[in-house]
């Protein structure tokens, strides 16, 4: 399973997404996670970026919801406390057992 981690430079929730991935690829040795820094409007474009970070398995954006907009910006995730500026561990162990 193929894990991306998107973000641009400074995204303050890199780091949480990252340690969050990090610590389940330990425990899934089939999980490959690399990091992906998007640093231009026009590459974001390209890649359909939708807010740092972003976490794209197997090539697709899991938590992309219709609308959301592409571009250099804080992405925000719904999660059972409210929003925040990654997915937790949960909710990423339920994407990836359903992708």
């Amino acid at each position: 399973m193929d894990i991306i981690l998107q973000y641009f430079d400074g995204c303050p929730n890199r780091k949480v997404a990252d340690e969050r991935l990090t610590a389940l690829a330990e425990v899934n040795p089939g999980m490959v996670v690399t990091r992906h820094i998007v640093d231009t409007v026009e590459e974001a474009e390209r890649v359909g970026f939708r807010g740092s970070p972003s976490i794209l398995i197997n090539g697709i954006d899991p938590f992309a919801q219709q609308g959301d907009p592409i571009g250099l910006s804080c992405r925000r995730y719904l999660t059972p406390d409210g929003y925040a500026g990654a997915p937790t561990v949960e909710q990423l162990k339920t994407v990836l057992l359903t992708t």
